[in-house]
């Protein structure tokens, strides 16, 4: 089961032990993907945090975004072609929902399991599945 919020030295012990310099502005960036269940972009990352950090930069943000991607702490999601979004990668594989009206990104489980010992010589790295349509709030707004 995947934990309800991280601390700060949760996070900053994590990146240590990825191999990551815990600076204070990658934990605030790791923190905001691992705490929020968001699913930010990038500059929705830099939207929320510059304020706090005024010498953040958007080279920044991505660059962090990618050591983070590249060491395994967190997953880069393509729900909508050409936009990455990010999530915790440390927890149990699940699945994405996405409303098409106000752009919200809810976690979802899974379908079924494929059984991949049927598929001889395929080996499985990660599973994205995403659905799209109306959420709850807005599908109730359209009646």
């Amino acid at each position: 089961m995947e934990k309800d919020q991280y601390s700060e030295s949760e996070l900053a012990t994590m990146l240590h032990n990825a191999g990551l310099r815990p600076s204070v502005q990658r934990i605030s960036i790791f923190s905001l993907i691992a705490n929020s269940r968001l699913h930010p972009s990038a500059e929705e990352i830099y939207s929320n945090l510059w304020h706090r950090f005024p010498s953040l930069s958007r080279t920044t943000v991505y660059n962090s975004l990618h050591a983070l991607a590249d060491c395994g702490l967190v997953r880069e999601l393509e729900i909508e072609s050409g936009n990455k979004r990010y999530d915790m990668a440390p927890q149990p594989e699940h699945g994405h929902f996405m409303c098409r009206r106000c752009g919200k990104i809810f976690d979802t489980e899974l379908p079924h399991h494929i059984d991949m010992r049927k598929m001889k010589g395929f080996v499985l790295e990660s599973v994205e599945v995403c659905y799209k349509g109306l959420c709850p709030e807005c599908s109730d707004h359209s009646a």
